[in-house]
């Protein structure tokens, strides 16, 4: 293993593919120019040293990079493209939805459209309402379509391998407030089960779910918890769809409570799914309520201050776990 930046293992991921499938390229707006010149981005020097034949940059427009995905998965190649914004992605969602999502269907299953599509997302950039709006219930809510979020270098680069080579289109989510941080990467072609989750700490009194960047204020929030007797088990989700129903559930029966953390709204964001799952195939087990913590009904604010407040933070997750607690 090495240290590797987020962003250095999405690279790295990048370049194995590239190297192992001549059928892989990769297309999207500044791929391959100046902007990507900072060693933490996905894409830097692979221009370079791959050509324009398989680093395409594109015109401004998602809609016709999405149709230039399906198109190529159609023909039995393996494009990558890049969304450079979460809510650029609406701009996208006829060719996904309508297409990218149907055709295995609509094929019988006889064929499979294998496609990714990298999307950066996140909150506290200061990028405005129009780049940091979360919409992976959107992506979760249309059939056909997989969405996976890595929250270490380790997955970003696993999860994304496989995301590549998978069978069907899948979307994975970059988050830009983790391209920078380090950890331990192994070497070579490893990939990340899709529809796994990872247990990342054991506990007795509490479930937490998370994802993405919402997983460290998750881990903020674990010491104040320990210091009131609090115990609790958190779940690094990984993938949403497919999702690891088993591994929630199992920890759900073993304590008996569950708080979801995200960075989307709360209002019919993906935790709602989760709490809905829960109490249907899990009540029994219940102690408690089942809490959801996430942004508030409202577009992005730019000022950091303000953008700050919207941003759930670890104060967040220690009051809704003491409230599934009844403290």
């Amino acid at each position: 293993m090495s240290q590797k930046t987020f962003g250095q293992a999405l690279n790295e991921a990048l370049t194995i593919a590239l190297e192992i499938d001549e059928t892989v390229f990769i297309a999207g707006e500044g791929v391959g120019v100046s902007i990507h010149q900072d060693p933490n981005m996905a894409t830097h020097g692979l221009l370079e040293k791959f050509g324009s034949r398989r680093v395409k940059d594109t015109p401004v427009s998602e809609a016709a990079i999405a149709g230039l995905a399906v198109g190529a998965s159609c023909l039995g190649l393996r494009p990558i493209v890049e969304i450079m914004f979460f809510p650029f992605i609406t701009l996208a969602s006829d060719m996904l939805v309508n297409h990218a999502g149907k055709l295995r269907y609509m094929s019988g299953g006889k064929s499979s459209f294998p496609m990714t599509v990298r999307v950066k997302a996140g909150v506290g950039f200061g990028a405005g309402s129009q780049h940091s709006h979360n919409l992976e219930s959107w992506i979760a809510h249309s059939p056909g379509l997989k969405i996976v979020w890595p929250s270490t270098p380790q997955d970003a680069k696993g999860l994304l391998l496989s995301a590549i080579f998978d069978p069907d289109p899948v979307i994975l989510v970059e988050d830009m407030m983790l391209y920078r941080m380090s950890g331990e990467v192994p070497a070579g072609d490893i990939r990340t089960p899709l529809g796994k989750a990872r247990m990342v700490r054991p506990g007795t009194d509490c479930t937490i779910v998370a994802y993405g960047a919402a997983l460290y204020t998750v881990m903020k929030a674990l010491a104040p918890l320990n210091e009131q007797g609090i115990s609790c088990e958190v779940i690094d989700l990984r993938s949403l769809v497919p999702l690891d129903k088993a591994c929630i559930l199992d920890s759900v029966r073993r304590t008996g409570r569950l708080v979801v953390v995200h960075e989307a709204c709360r209002f019919c964001g993906f935790g709602a799914e989760l709490a809905a799952m829960v109490a249907e195939e899990a009540f029994s087990s219940l102690k408690g309520p089942i809490k959801r913590v996430g942004a508030p009904q409202s577009p992005v604010p730019t000022a950091p201050t303000h953008e700050k407040i919207y941003k759930p933070g670890p104060e967040n997750v220690v009051l809704a776990v003491r409230e599934a607690m009844g403290k």
